[in-house]
This record gives structure tokens, sequence and C-alpha cells, in this order.
């Protein structure tokens, strides 16, 4: 390890200990690492430029877009009414109309962010009146709040298709089963723990609601399914344009972009020109992030790619472990340390460099990496300490972070780990799909 090399290092690890803004040391410890070796520093201002001047670049900036104008449209409250006809009367089918809601509008967003932000508001007072105590329906929220990271769009698998240069629409693909499966999971836990956390004084009872035969029930369904068809229209219409070869994944966020002014202006009448314009405003701010923290993000790791250090790391850990079940689960612990400390833009580009060279030695199949990568990403945003779901899902419902953690946990280790691992370890859910549906050729061997 040359001294510029343990400098860098130093200056990231301090940085983040003193808690100066990860694009800043993202930039600072090449610099300072190139100054000390005498190498020339001049790689980084054009990677920084290559970095951004990229189409998938573009398709972030509109789902993120998107996903700003959902939250202020409509489409929320319509998901919300929907999700409830669907499953709402099951035991437990409240806190299952959250999880539900979460896959929807994570398929509108891309984002956690804004899957909180929408339905802990709506729901938490709401399931307070049916008896379920707001830390519990909170940390169901926060804890289904990533499923939006493996329902495409997603934002994550973008940034995965950039860093790792793979075809968009497969990665769109790889995250869904194990996205399904997830939301699956927690509603069989719900179903067993929801009893302890539902207290029958909080029940009002001019709100209680008593069981509806078989015709009322559908025409519930019926007619919040067709309140919500132009809510649910917005992901069908991207999927059907991407996978039916009709446009590219930028073209489809830029309809997406449209599709929701249309329906927030003059479908559903909700989107005012203010909420237009905080919605553009907070876009913006968002992607000035994002774009910082990828073109930062891609010189530290050229950076490290050119002193050797993902090398190094791939030697260290083929020396260390012998077989490639126990280099998989080294590099899983790895994320999952990463998503302790970081959010998920940055722990994405700190990780996939350093982890690719690693993978392509064994013989990983880059889609199969990508989906166990954005599993573990989506996991690292509701694991603690660093866990901003935790902070958004606290500031919001008014519950502490020590009330939600302990329930959060129970969805992270019964569930979040376990599907981790089958990803992991069982390529045919992430791989089957996007085989199945754009060929082998785009997919490889698997």
């Amino acid at each position: 390890m040359t001294i510029g090399l343990t400098v860098a290092l130093l200056v990231f690890l301090v940085g983040l200990l003193c808690s100066i803004p990860l694009a800043w040391l993202f930039m600072g410890a090449p610099l300072f690492g190139s100054l000390l070796d005498s190498s020339n520093y001049a790689f980084i201002s054009g990677t920084f430029y290559h970095a951004l001047n990229s189409s998938t670049v573009m398709a972030i900036a509109f789902f993120v877009y998107a996903g700003s104008l959902i939250s202020d449209a409509g489409l929320a409250d319509r998901i919300v009414r929907f999700s409830h006809a669907l499953v709402g009367r099951m035991r437990g089918g409240m806190e299952v109309v959250g999880i539900v809601a979460a896959v929807f509008l994570g398929a509108l967003t891309g984002s956690s962010i804004p899957v909180i932000s929408a339905l802990i508001p709506l729901l938490v007072p709401r399931l307070k009146k049916y008896g379920y105590e707001p830390k519990y329906t909170t940390s169901v929220l926060c804890s289904s709040s990533f499923l939006g990271y493996l329902i495409p769009p997603s934002v994550p698998a973008l940034i995965y298709c950039l860093m790792a240069q793979q075809s968009v629409s497969a990665l769109f693909l790889s995250t869904v089963i194990p996205g399904l499966i997830l939301a699956l999971g927690y509603g069989i836990l719900n179903y067993f723990i929801c009893p302890q956390y539902i207290r029958p004084e909080l029940i009002t009872e001019e709100i209680a609601e008593a069981p509806l035969d078989f015709f009322s029930r559908a025409k519930e369904l019926g007619a919040a399914s067709w309140v919500a068809i132009p809510a649910l229209g917005c992901p069908a219409l991207i999927l059907a344009g991407i996978y039916g070869g009709l446009c590219t994944p930028n073209e489809a966020g830029a309809i997406a972009v449209v599709y929701c002014m249309f329906i927030g202006f003059c479908v559903y009448r909700e989107l005012t020109l203010k909420k237009f314009w905080s919605a553009t405003m907070s876009s913006l701010l968002s992607l000035g992030v994002i774009a910082i923290l990828i073109g930062g993000g891609t010189v530290l790791a050229r950076y490290l790619i050119r002193v050797g250090a993902a090398q190094a790391v791939a030697g260290f850990m083929l020396g260390m472990f012998s077989s490639k079940t126990m280099i998989l689960l080294a590099m899983n612990v790895f994320f999952l340390i990463l998503g302790m400390f970081m959010e998920a833009t940055p722990m994405m580009i700190l990780g996939v460099p350093l982890i690719l060279p690693l993978m392509t030695d064994l013989g990983v199949n880059p889609v199969h990496l990508g989906a166990i990568i954005i599993v573990n990403v989506g996991l690292g945003v509701v694991t603690p300490p660093f866990a901003m779901s935790i902070f958004v899902g606290s500031r919001l419902s008014g519950c502490s972070y020590g009330e939600l953690v302990p329930i959060m946990l129970k969805f992270l280790f019964f569930v979040g780990i376990p599907v981790l691992l089958l990803t992991t370890y069982v390529p045919a859910l992430s791989c089957w799909l996007p085989t199945l549906l754009l060929g082998p050729q785009i997919v490889g061997v698997w």
C-alpha cells in the first residue's frame, strides 16, 4: 500500500467521522493521494464529467422527478384505497395495506423516502383508530419502504447499471421476484405478530367495520380499482414501453413525468401550481445531490482501481476464503455493514467498483450480482444505527427511534436477511425472469 493510498483512505475515514459531506470526500481523498504519490491527477475532472455524461443519469433524473410529482398529485390516496379494498379485511390486513401500498408506490417512485413521506401521514393516524399502535404501523411502513428499490423502475438499479455497464431492462427485472417474496414475507410475519401491537382501547366505535359479504367486497374492490386505474397506469406504461421495445428507459422516465403531470392536473386535479413548483424544486435538489455523489464516487472508484486497491481486495478475499459460498457471504456482510452508516447511493458508488473485479473473477453473473447488491442496499436503508427511513419515519409519526428499531429488527432478521441469502445462493430468483423476457443473450449464463 503506497503512502498516497494510505493517506487517501485516512482522509476518507476521518472525514466520515467528522461528518464532512461525502461528495467532498469522494473527490478530496483521491486528490490527496495523487499529490502524495506524485501521480497525474488530471483524471479527476475527466472522470467526473464522463460519469455524468450518460443517458442513465437522465433516466435517474426523470424517475426522481416523477416520484416527487406522485407525492403531490393524489396518486398515493387512490393506491391506499385500492390496497385496502384488496387486502384490508384479513387479519392484520390494515398493516398489509401499507405493505401493498409501499409496493405500488415504490414502483411509481423508485425510492424509499417518498413512500414513507406519503404513507405515514396517511396511515398512522387512521390505523391508530383501528387499534394499531403508531410505533408498529410506522415500523411496518419503514421496513417496507425500500421495496421500491426492487420493483421497477428503480433508481439503485440505474446506478448499478451506470457503474457496472449492464442492461437496465435486465436489472429492472432481476429484482422483481426477490421484491415480491419480501412483500409476501412481511405480510406473513405481520399476520403472526400484529395482535401484540393492537390495543382495544384505541379503537373508536364509530369506525368499527362489520365483515362484508362477497358481493359487497367485490363492489368495494371494483370501485377502488376504477379510481386507482390512472395511478396504477404509470408503472404499467413504463414497463410496457421499455419491455415492449417502444422506448428506452430514459424516454420512459420522461413519459412518466408527463403522465404524472397530466393525471395530477387533469384527472385527479390535486396537483396545484404551488405543489408542482415544490415537487420541481425538490427534484432538482435531489438530482443535484445524486449527480455530485455519482461524479465524485466515480472519481474515487477510478483512483482505487488505478492504485490497485480493487485488485488487492479481490486477492485478499480469495486468499482468506477458499469457497465461492463464503466469499458471497462475506460480500453480503460487507454491504450490510456499509448500510449501517451510509445511504443507498454512496454505498453503491463506493462498494460496486471494489467488489466487481472479485465477482468477475469468481464468475458471478453481473445481473445476478446486481440483484444481490440492490437487495443489500435496500436492507441498508432500514438497518440501524444510520437508517434514513427510521429518522424520517420517527419525525413524521412522532415515535421515538428506540420504539421503532426493535420492531424493524424483527422484519430484518426474520424476512429481510433470509430473502437476501435466497437471492445470493439461488441465481434463478434474479435471472429467470430477465432470461425469459429478454433472452439469454442479454442476461448471459447463470
